[in-house]
């Protein structure tokens, strides 16, 4: 059975091009072993993912992030069975919000930038698949 699940958190450090870039190459090495393909965003100190998979993968990396010391505050936004993968092309894509229009995040928040902690898991799965229709997500395929 197939899962999708989509989180926030805070980073518990300062977010640097090289924590991410250690972040998305465990991510994809452990991913492709696991079966699971998502997408990752953030901005600031703010990171949403979502992981889809089977559902025991999927909810045993979800704990074992919940207690990774790299994030806090993480919250559960969105989780649904799915008979397909919406994000099945990327072991972990990435998108660095700061480099996307401005007017597309107020199309789905009060102001421009990336709080998925004051909407709703439904209004921040419609933002990513506008960045996947317009081709904002980067990173290597599964």
């Amino acid at each position: 059975m197939l899962v999708r699940l989509l989180y926030a958190s805070r980073a518990a450090q300062t977010l640097t091009p090289d924590l991410i870039d250690a972040i998305l190459v465990q991510s994809r090495t452990h991913n492709a072993e696991l079966g699971i393909t998502g997408i990752l965003c953030y901005s600031g100190d703010i990171f949403m993912q979502v992981l889809e998979g089977g559902r025991d993968a999927v909810c045993d990396l979800y704990n074992t992030i919940v207690r990774d010391d790299r994030h806090r505050n993480v919250r559960l936004l969105s989780y649904e069975e799915i008979r397909e993968r919406r994000f099945a092309s990327w072991t972990m894509g990435q998108v660095n919000l700061a480099k996307v229009n401005p007017s597309l995040m107020l199309k789905y928040a009060e102001k421009p930038e990336l709080d998925p902690f004051n909407c709703s898991g439904a209004a921040s799965m419609a933002l990513l698949d506008e960045l996947i229709a317009t081709a904002s997500v980067l990173g290597r395929a599964g």
